[in-house]
């Protein structure tokens, strides 16, 4: 008797949303399906899925250990959230290949119902970084004796849902700063900035009202700028390796010497990204606002106001602890909210990325108006765009900046 041959193995999965992806949170049931399509007959040992969901860290740096020696120090980390395993067809033991206990299946094709629950307790969102991962998936395995088995794995993204309706997200953040140049003997007037944003919890698509001040007494021209960063941090064996990028930005108009220049609502939208990840040992990823001055030939005069990336949109009807609007004495429609202005495109990909970057699907990330293509809307409506977009440029924090360039912006450390 000739035996059949699988023609094809796949996983699908019960999708509850309008945008057919699989996404789910802690506590929900996973459900799906998998296909077997065969030619022929063919006897199978056991048909199984493994459902698993980690969090990974892993880089290298290398150290001298004298002249002529050197030598890689690895750190890895990993945090695991579930591990299930089920039979769907068959048995437990796989190792031998005895004829006892085989389960034929005929040609056609072949459905086989998979459930599972995720845990309860909190789970790291779904993310892809440059020294680790959040991942989640079901693999499925046949087994059939005298071959090599065949194995299938399909990631589905879980969020870990957070609402910017509280009131720690909902509270303004504010900040002032002031810097006096001085060269040799010569002391000019101070630069000033004053800025702040109505709260500190968003969601993808929204725009970012910044409303500041910036006084300049110098004799310098000062160019005032604004842009998001996301910031992730990587933890293992005690150490940390930290990633910063730009998100999105925006440039104000030049400001010469005794000028002062205000922000009465400026909008900064914000792209399709990850939301943040706060509760992961070994993963976090923030966002921040940097509203800063330019100044050349001196240290930029910044703020830094923190962000919360959210998944729970603000509810239009719902109370909140505080505005800045209100504190500005500005009316403000939120419904007759308009687009950002055009931002800065940041530096290009071909001066910081080499080819080899390019391959490992390091892709930059493109100038911020791109991202004007996505209306406001629910979480599911980024979910597609932002879960399978190219990973964005991403650039090390250098402890020892060099002098800030015009249209990238360094934060000097604290």
């Amino acid at each position: 008797m000739v035996l059949g041959k699988v023609k094809s193995l796949t996983i699908s999965f019960d999708c509850l949303n309008d945008s057919n992806v699989p996404v789910y949170s802690s506590g929900d049931t996973v459900s799906g399906r998998v296909s077997l399509e065969v030619t022929g007959e063919i006897r199978v040992k056991s048909l199984k899925i493994h459902a698993r969901g980690h969090a990974k860290v892993r880089w290298t740096e290398s150290r001298n250990a004298g002249s002529n020696t050197a030598y890689t120090q690895n750190y890895t980390e990993e945090v695991e959230y579930f591990n299930h395993k089920d039979i769907l067809i068959g048995h437990e033991r796989d190792d031998d290949n005895s004829e006892e206990g085989l389960h034929t299946i005929h040609s056609g094709r072949h459905e086989y119902a998979f459930s599972f629950e995720l845990p309860q307790t909190p789970l790291a969102t779904s993310f892809e970084g440059r020294h680790g991962s959040v991942r989640y998936w079901v693999k499925a395995e046949l087994h059939r004796p005298w071959l090599l088995p065949v194995k299938l794995k399909k990631e589905f993204t879980v969020f870990e849902h957070i609402d910017i309706n509280t009131p720690s997200l909902l509270s303004p953040q504010a900040g002032t700063k002031e810097k006096t140049l001085c060269c040799w003997f010569c002391t000019s007037g101070p630069i000033s900035l004053s800025a702040k944003i109505e709260r500190k919890g968003y969601t993808p698509g929204e725009s970012i009202q910044i409303f500041a001040e910036i006084e300049n007494c110098s004799s310098r021209v000062v160019v005032p700028k604004a842009a998001i960063y996301q910031t992730q941090a990587f933890y293992a064996k005690g150490k940390m390796k930290e990633v910063k990028q730009l998100v999105a930005n925006l440039r104000g108009e030049s400001l010469s010497s005794g000028k002062t220049e205000t922000w009465n609502g400026k909008q900064l939208k914000i792209p399709p990204v990850s939301p943040s990840i706060l509760d992961c040992s070994i993963i976090r990823v923030e966002y921040s606002l940097m509203v800063y001055v330019d100044i050349p030939g001196a240290m930029d005069l910044f703020l830094n106001l923190p962000l919360v990336i959210g998944t729970i949109p603000l509810h239009p009807f719902g109370s909140r602890t505080s505005s800045v609007s209100s504190q500005c004495s500005m009316n403000m429609n939120w419904l007759g909210l308009t687009l950002p202005e055009r931002p800065e495109a940041p530096p290009s990909y071909a001066e910081v990325v080499t080819e080899e970057q390019r391959q490992s699907s390091l892709a930059p990330l493109g100038a911020c108006d791109d991202f004007e293509r996505a209306l406001p809307g629910p979480l599911f409506a980024y979910i597609q765009e932002f879960r399978f977009l190219p990973p964005p440029l991403y650039s090390e924090i250098d402890p020892n900046p060099d002098q800030p360039t015009e249209d990238r912006p360094s934060c000097p450390s604290r």
